[in-house]
């Protein structure tokens, strides 16, 4: 679980992502980043229907994502409010794949 102060909840937090931040693209993720003052960088996590209409498939992967980013969070540059978006292809990938897919997305938008 991330520590709570690492966490996006609020939906007009995931609209100002959505609004404002910039998209950066892979075949399994979409990650949305928007810069803000913060002290520390918060990350939302959707795995929409559309991914699995099974509710276990769809907890596996945000735990799966969660996972790769607690473990690296010192690695993380303050200040950055991400969205994570798990596109259908995946399901079928394990969870070393996801990781890296995940840094080099991070690595890309510049919160690495």
């Amino acid at each position: 679980m991330l520590p709570k102060q690492h966490r996006l909840s609020k939906d007009r937090d995931f609209q100002k992502v959505f609004k404002a931040g910039r998209s950066v693209f892979s075949a399994i993720l979409n990650l949305k980043v928007l810069k803000t003052s913060n002290q520390v960088s918060r990350f939302g996590i959707i795995v929409s229907n559309k991914v699995s209409k099974r509710a276990t498939a769809r907890n596996k992967i945000k735990r799966q994502l969660r996972g790769a980013l607690q473990t690296n969070l010192e690695k993380l540059k303050p200040g950055y409010d991400c969205v994570i978006i798990a596109k259908q292809t995946i399901l079928d990938k394990e969870y070393e794949e996801i990781e890296a897919t995940l840094f080099d997305l991070l690595r890309k938008a510049g919160t690495l």
